[in-house]
């Protein structure tokens, strides 16, 4: 995976048919970043067979990335806190544009596209105090940056498109210094899911002031809501739920798992997706994998070292990524191995919705 080429399945029959979109990208079904067995860094799309359809170098480690919801266009995000998001054509491996936030600003490591595509969302915070905001960024404009909006809370993760264009947010309630990231109010802390409009007005924010030490990290949408993950920032002895739900306008619940369960998370849940009626979360730092229904009821706990991406599956259940290069097919039942790389996954797969 050298120099600026990418790999495309089926590139032959591209060269006589013609393509467009991420059919022109090889169909890939998400995409993650990982460092390559040289120590190089690259962004892939994999299907869900579990095979690589591209690899684009990145100069550094990657965290997540945006999938542009019609063309073979990504926006891969430096790990936090971070300071470059680049605009990649997925077809030819080109980097496009290189976004930079403002000075003092930071990339979180996650952003998202409107629903047409005009518009990239960014989750950011002011390096000094860690206070959210979310850049707007005009796609048809060449990226350019527009404005920003507050986030409603401190240091902001990951942000979700709704349905119905509004824009969810997991504000971790966590200021870090800008250098280290160390912790440095977590006997404060407030984090809280927020929920903004397409014109940066706030819609609601919700917090759990019970377990305050309890960031909010992660998203994934459900019916009528988002379920969220979150990483426990208190005593490790004690177990705490890490999987929340916020429907409609309801309270947010969090939903146990057994006790024995909770607590090979190791209070640490690295990513979310659901799948028809499951809900994953996954912690590579307990080498585990969680499956609830829809309900928040425990269904299985699944076992692999440094487990963390994950996405829903075509065909059902799950795809997972571990950080010694291998791809799973995950439901209740257990984890099927569909392929292994020579990289280290990162922590997300994105789910690339065509």
């Amino acid at each position: 995976m050298a120099g600026r080429r990418i790999f495309l399945q089926g590139l032959a029959a591209a060269t006589i048919v013609p393509v467009r979109g991420w059919a022109a990208a090889g169909r890939p079904s998400g995409v993650t970043a990982g460092q390559q067995h040289d120590g190089t860094y690259a962004l892939c799309g994999i299907e869900d067979s579990g095979q690589i359809v591209f690899a684009i170098p990145l100069p550094g480690r990657g965290h997540a990335a945006a999938a542009h919801p019609y063309r073979a266009e990504a926006v891969a995000f430096a790990r936090r806190p971070g300071i470059f998001g680049l605009v990649i054509d997925c077809q030819t491996g080109a980097v496009t544009r290189r976004l930079s936030p403002p000075a003092g600003r930071q990339f979180n490591g996650h952003g998202t596209f409107s629903a047409d595509g005009q518009w990239l969302y960014t989750s950011e915070v002011v390096a000094q105090g860690s206070a959210g905001r979310i850049g707007v960024w005009d796609v048809r404009d060449d990226y350019k940056r527009i404005g920003e909006w507050t986030s409603h809370g401190i240091g902001p993760h990951e942000i979700r498109l709704l349905p119905g264009g509004d824009i969810v947010v997991a504000n971790g309630g966590i200021e870090t210094d800008p250098d280290d990231r160390t912790p440095l109010n977590l006997n404060k802390m407030r984090p809280n899911l927020t929920v903004i409009d397409a014109e940066g007005k706030l819609v609601s924010k919700r917090e759990y002031p019970q377990l305050s030490r309890n960031s909010i990290r992660h998203l994934t949408l459900i019916a009528g809501g988002v379920a969220f993950a979150t990483q426990w920032n208190g005593d490790l002895a004690q177990v705490v739920p890490l999987l929340g739900m916020a429907i409609g306008a309801q309270p947010i619940c969090m939903y146990n798992a057994p006790a024995t369960d909770e607590f090979a998370m190791r209070g640490y849940a690295g990513s979310i997706a659901a799948k028809d009626d499951l809900i994953a979360i996954t912690s590579p730092r307990g080498g585990v994998a969680m499956m609830h229904d829809i309900s928040g009821n425990h269904l299985a706990t699944l076992r692999r070292a440094d487990i963390c991406g994950v996405a829903g599956s075509g065909g059902g259940g799950f795809v997972m990524t571990d950080g010694s290069g291998a791809i799973w097919h995950a439901d209740p039942e257990g984890l099927h191995l569909l392929a292994r790389h020579q990289l280290s996954w990162d922590n997300h797969l994105v789910a690339i919705n065509t």
